[in-house]
């Protein structure tokens, strides 16, 4: 049983009262009325499968983090204080759901993503052969659906580690010290490896998104062109 996405995030006594546009919802299911729990459900479903689907990279998989994730709410909805989103809350537990079954896919204890030799701040950060602003943030564009699947393949493309830390902080909204806990790394190492998953899946969809008037670095041109 995964019990660390269970705890609701604790805000600040100093942070502002949040705005949770599900609080009504919850409170309706929190009194056992079962077709708000439906609406919550309902929702999120899709995009609890999506950021599963994104780690697991198995539909079977994903589908079955979706399932868990709902029950564990359903039987900890009690527990839930309001001190975060509703949303976040659930996109920890999916996540931490998600990567339970990957490491129990790999028979591990924990998700063998940690540091590599070398790996550090001074280590070279990929170089883009084209890159250029966004017309809209990389965060935007990745809840639009008309580009899921553009992503979702971009992010194929990119290795797991990077891909993981990228699905954590900008997709979960891990903060780097639950990224860098959920994986098993240093908060440095998070902080470059999405630094580098951003750099990677901008080359990647600069071509479909990227404001041409503003690139970067033009287009090489080989020898003898």
């Amino acid at each position: 049983m995964v019990t660390q996405e269970i705890e609701d995030t604790k805000a600040s006594p100093a942070s502002p009262p949040i705005v949770d546009p599900d609080r009504a919802l919850v409170l309706r299911a929190q009194e056992g009325e079962l077709e708000a729990f439906e609406e919550l459900v309902s929702r999120y479903e899709q995009r609890v499968y999506t950021l599963a689907l994104r780690i697991l990279r198995q539909r079977e998989d994903a589908e079955e983090v979706v399932q868990e994730a709902f029950v564990s709410v359903l039987e900890h909805l009690e527990t839930f204080r309001g001190e975060a989103p509703f949303k976040s809350w659930l996109l920890r537990i999916a996540t931490n759901q998600a990567l339970h079954v990957l490491r129990k896919r790999k028979g591990l204890s924990t998700v063998p993503f940690q540091e590599e030799r070398g790996e550090s701040e001074q280590h070279p950060l990929p170089h883009p052969q084209l890159i250029a602003r966004w017309k809209e943030s990389p965060e935007r564009l990745a809840e639009q659906l008309e580009v899921h699947h553009s992503l979702a393949r971009a992010l194929e493309d990119i290795d797991e580690k990077y891909r993981l830390v990228f699905v954590l902080r900008d997709v979960s909204e891990f903060s780097t010290k639950e990224t860098a806990m959920a994986l098993n790394i240093s908060e440095p190492n998070v902080k470059i490896r999405l630094l580098r998953a951003r750099l990677m899946l901008r080359e990647r969809l600069t071509s479909m998104f990227g404001d041409g008037a503003s690139r970067m670095i033009p287009d090489h041109k080989h020898e003898g062109e």
